[in-house]
C-alpha cells in the first residue's frame, strides 16, 4: 500500500511547491514533504488535485494512456442548449485537435464554497452549470470546449478523478489515502464512458451527492 493525498486545490493557487513570483503554491496549503502532483489543474481552476510520493502510482494516474475520467461542475455564460451538450458529447474540434467523447449535461446549482475572488458575471447573461466528465486532460481543454460551443466558463471546479471525490475537503484542506496499485480500476476509452443508447442520447451516471457543502440553517 502506498499514500494518495487528496487535495482540494484553492482558486488562484499554482501547480507547484516551488516558489512563484505572481501566485501561492501547493506549500502554502499542505507543507508535506516528499509528495508531488499526480497530473494538474489550471491556477484559476478549483478542486480534486491528486499527489503521491510514489513514481509508479504517480504515472498510473497521470498517464493518459489510462484515460481516468475526470469530473468538472462548470459555471457557464448563457442558457444551456441541448446541441450544445450534444456537441460536447460528439467530441469538439478545437482547431489543434478533436476532444474525445464526452458526458455533458445539465446539473442544479451545486451548494460549493464562495470563491474568492467572486466570480464576475454581467447582469444582463444568464449563467448555468454543467457536469462534464472526460478522460483526456490537455491544456486549458474543458474551458476551450465550452467556449466552442457558446458557453464560455465563469468557474471550473473538479469534484473527482476515477474513483476519488473530494466529498466534504473545503479549499485548502486534504486528507490521506492508502491506496495498491493493483486495486485500480481499469478504465476504458471515453465512449465507454459515455455509451449512447438506442434512442441516441447518452446515458449518464447519477452524482454522488457528498461533493456538496450544505447550506447552513
Amino acid at each position: 500500500m502506498t499514500e494518495l493525498v487528496l487535495l482540494n486545490k484553492p482558486y488562484g493557487v499554482i501547480c507547484q511547491f516551488s516558489e512563484h513570483e505572481k501566485h501561492p503554491t501547493l506549500k502554502s496549503c499542505m507543507p508535506l514533504p516528499g509528495v508531488y502532483p499526480a497530473g494538474r489543474l489550471d491556477t484559476d481552476s478549483e478542486g480534486l488535485l491528486l499527489l503521491t510520493g510514489d513514481g509508479k502510482l504517480q504515472q498510473r494516474i497521470a498517464d493518459p494512456r489510462f484515460k481516468l475520467p475526470k469530473t468538472y461542475w462548470v459555471q457557464v455564460e448563457g442558457q444551456i442548449r441541448e446541441e450544445q451538450l450534444e456537441a460536447l458529447r460528439q467530441g469538439v474540434d478545437l482547431g489543434d485537435f478533436t476532444t474525445r467523447p464526452a458526458q455533458a449535461r445539465r446539473i442544479e446549482t451545486p451548494e460549493l464554497w464562495p470563491r474568492t475572488p467572486p466570480v464576475r458575471f454581467r447582469k444582463t447573461v444568464p449563467d448555468a452549470w454543467l457536469e462534464i466528465i472526460i478522460s483526456e486532460g490537455k491544456n486549458r481543454q474543458v474551458r476551450r470546449m465550452t467556449a466552442k460551443v457558446g458557453l464560455p466558463t465563469l468557474r471550473l471546479v473538479r469534484v473527482a478523478i476515477g474513483p476519488w471525490h473530494i466529498e466534504d475537503l473545503k479549499p485548502g484542506e486534504w486528507r490521506k489515502l492508502a491506496v495498491a496499485l493493483e486495486d485500480l480500476p481499469q478504465v476504458q476509452h471515453a465512449k465507454g464512458i459515455s455509451t449512447t443508447g438506442k434512442s441516441g442520447q447518452a446515458r449518464h451516471s447519477t452524482p454522488r451527492k457528498p461533493f456538496l457543502l450544505r447550506k447552513k440553517s
